[in-house]
C-alpha cells in the first residue's frame, strides 16, 4: 500500500494557505501593465480540499481586443525601439524580482495545482532560469552578410511579430509561462497570454512583478476560458504569431483557427513516450528513471514515460521493483514536506484518470498496484489517485496508446531490438523517448531511430532551456526552449543594397 501523510489537519492548513494566497493580490488579469477586473468571475480550486482559492476575471473577446491593442501601442511606440542589450538588461531586472519572490511563487503553485512544494519551488527556479537564459543569449543575436559579387551589398535581418498569443496548459504554470514569454520577449516581441483557468495564479504574479521593469503593456494576461479567451486570441487578425501547449485536438482547432489568418503557430501537444529496458540495463537507473517519469507531477507530463518496453528476459525483476518503487510514494498534503506525491490538479482530469484505470480492467491488462483512492480519510475530499501500475499491456490496447496524464504506467514486453523500436514507434505521438542500456552503440542507435523529439538515456530529464523541446507526429509542431526558438519568434528579412556607380 502506497504510504500517506496523516497531519490531522489537512483541511485548516490548506484554508491558512489559501489566505495567504489571497493576501498577496487581488487576482486581477493584467493588462496594459496595470490589474484588469470583469464584470463575471471564474473560481479556482484547491485540488487536496475541494474547496476555492479565490477568483480571476472571465474575460471575453473584448477584453482580449484590449490586450492586444495595448501590446501593439507598447510595442509601437517604445518596445520595438528596444535593442537586444536594452531587452537583456530588462529580462535580467525581472529575473531578479522573481527570485526575491520564490517562496511565495512556491506557496502559489502548491496550493493553485497541488504540487509537492518541494517540486514547486524547483519549478520556480526552473522558470527564472529558462527566463535568465534568454536574457543571455538575446544580446548575441545579429543576422549575416551574404557574399555576392562587388556591386551588390546583400544581408538579412531578424524581426519580431510584434504581437504574439500564448496559450498555457494547466500542468506546469510558471514553467510554461517563462518557456513562452521569455523568448517572446528576448526576440523583441510584445505579448498577450492566457494562462489555465484552472491554475492562473503564478502567471498573474509574475506579471504584477514585471510592473515597472517592462513598459505597459508588453506583458499582457488575459484570464479565462480555452472557449472564449482562447478562441478570441487564436482568432485574432492582429495577433501575428502563435504558440499554444495542450492537448492534440485543441491544438487542431487552433492550427485551423490560424489558418483564416495565416498565422504561424508552435504546438506542443503531448505524448505517450516509451522507455526501452534493454537486457544489459543497470536495473536500478532504469526503474528510477521510469518511475520519475511517470510519477513526478503525478504524471501530469506531457512527456512522461508512461509506456515501458521491458526485454522479455528481465520483465519479472523489472515488475517486481517497479511495483516497489509505485508503492513508495508518499501520497498526502503537498504542503507537507514529506509528501512526495500530490493530488491530480483537477475534478475533470480525476474523472479522465480514473476512467482509464477502469479501462485498463476491461482490456484484461493486470493490475498490479494502485488504482484506488488514498486510505486516508482526509485526503478523499482532495483529487488523489495510488500510484498506478498495469501489466500484461498489448501496444493496441487504449491504455498503452492514448494520452491518460495521470500517474498510471503500462508495461509490456519486447524480444529484440526491432521489436522494441517498432513497439516504442507505433503510435500517434512523437514527443519524447528513453532507453536504459550500457551499450554506448545500443543508445545512439536507438536514439537515432526512435520517432521522437527528445531522447534521455538512462534518466528522465533534466529538461534546460539550452536544448530545444518539442515533439514530432501529432506531439506538435516547432520548438520551444532552445536558441530555435528565438528563430520561432522572429521573421528574416533578406536587403538587397546596389552598390554599382550611378550613371550620371
Amino acid at each position: 500500500m502506497v504510504a500517506q501523510t496523516f497531519s490531522g489537519s489537512i483541511r485548516e492548513a490548506h484554508a491558512a494557505a489559501r489566505a495567504e494566497v489571497n493576501e498577496i493580490s487581488d487576482w486581477d488579469a493584467w493588462i496594459d501593465g496595470r490589474g484588469y477586473s470583469s464584470d463575471e468571475q471564474l473560481e479556482t480550486t484547491d485540488p487536496v480540499v475541494g474547496e476555492p482559492i479565490t477568483t480571476i476575471p472571465r474575460c471575453d473577446a473584448r477584453d482580449v481586443d484590449r490586450a492586444v491593442d495595448a501590446a501593439w501601442e507598447a510595442y509601437e511606440t517604445q518596445w520595438a525601439e528596444t535593442t537586444p542589450r536594452d531587452r537583456s538588461k530588462l529580462l535580467f531586472e525581472w529575473t531578479e524580482k522573481l527570485r526575491d519572490h520564490v517562496d511565495e511563487l512556491a506557496l502559489l503553485e502548491c496550493v493553485d495545482t497541488g504540487k509537492p512544494r518541494s517540486q514547486a519551488r524547483g519549478e520556480v527556479e526552473g522558470a527564472i532560469d529558462t527566463i535568465e537564459y534568454y536574457a543571455s543569449i538575446c544580446r548575441a543575436e545579429d543576422g549575416r552578410q551574404i557574399t555576392t559579387g562587388d556591386d551588390l551589398h546583400l544581408y538579412t535581418r531578424k524581426e519580431p511579430y510584434g504581437v504574439v498569443g500564448q496559450i498555457l496548459p494547466w500542468n506546469f504554470p510558471i514553467w510554461a509561462a517563462a518557456w513562452k514569454l521569455g523568448p517572446a520577449l528576448a526576440a523583441g516581441n510584445a505579448a498577450v497570454l492566457k494562462p489555465s483557468a484552472d491554475c492562473p495564479l503564478t502567471a498573474i504574479r509574475i506579471a504584477e512583478l514585471s510592473e515597472g521593469v517592462f513598459p505597459d503593456g508588453v506583458l499582457n494576461i488575459a484570464t479565462g476560458t480555452g472557449s472564449e479567451v482562447g478562441a478570441a486570441i487564436t482568432d485574432h487578425e492582429d495577433v501575428r504569431k502563435l504558440s499554444f501547449t495542450g492537448s492534440v485536438s485543441v491544438g487542431t482547432n487552433v492550427m485551423k483557427a490560424a489558418a483564416d489568418n495565416v498565422t504561424p503557430v508552435t504546438l506542443e501537444l503531448g505524448g505517450k513516450s516509451p522507455f526501452l529496458v534493454f537486457p544489459d540495463a543497470d536495473l536500478g537507473r532504469a526503474v528510477n528513471a521510469v518511475a520519475d517519469g511517470i510519477f513526478y507531477s503525478t504524471g501530469e507530463i506531457c512527456d512522461a514515460f508512461s509506456r515501458a518496453l521491458v526485454h522479455e528476459e528481465i520483465r519479472d525483476e523489472f515488475v517486481d521493483r517497479f511495483v516497489d518503487a509505485a508503492e513508495s510514494y508518499v501520497l498526502g498534503d503537498p504542503l507537507d514536506e514529506e509528501t512526495t506525491m500530490g493530488p491530480l490538479t483537477s475534478e475533470a482530469q480525476y474523472e479522465t484518470v480514473t476512467d482509464y484505470i477502469e479501462l485498463g480492467k476491461e482490456e484484461s491488462a493486470t493490475l498490479l498496484t494502485g488504482g484506488d483512492p488514498p486510505e486516508n480519510e482526509e485526503l478523499r475530499d482532495g483529487w488523489f489517485i495510488e500510484p498506478t501500475v498495469f501489466g500484461d499491456v498489448e501496444n493496441d490496447m487504449r491504455i498503452a496508446q492514448e494520452e491518460i496524464f495521470g500517474p498510471v504506467q503500462t508495461i509490456n514486453t519486447f524480444s529484440d531490438y526491432d521489436e522494441a523500436i517498432k513497439l516504442a514507434n507505433d503510435t500517434q505521438f512523437g514527443l519524447a523517448a528513453g532507453v536504459a542500456t550500457e551499450r554506448t552503440s545500443i543508445a545512439h542507435n536507438a536514439a537515432a531511430d526512435l520517432n521522437a523529439g527528445l531522447v534521455y538515456v538512462n534518466e528522465y530529464g533534466p529538461i534546460l532551456p539550452e536544448a530545444p523541446y518539442g515533439g514530432f507526429k501529432a506531439s506538435g509542431i516547432g520548438k520551444d526552449l532552445g536558441t530555435e526558438v528565438l528563430e520561432h519568434y522572429q521573421r528574416t528579412k533578406s536587403v538587397y543594397v546596389n552598390l554599382s556607380e550611378p550613371t550620371l
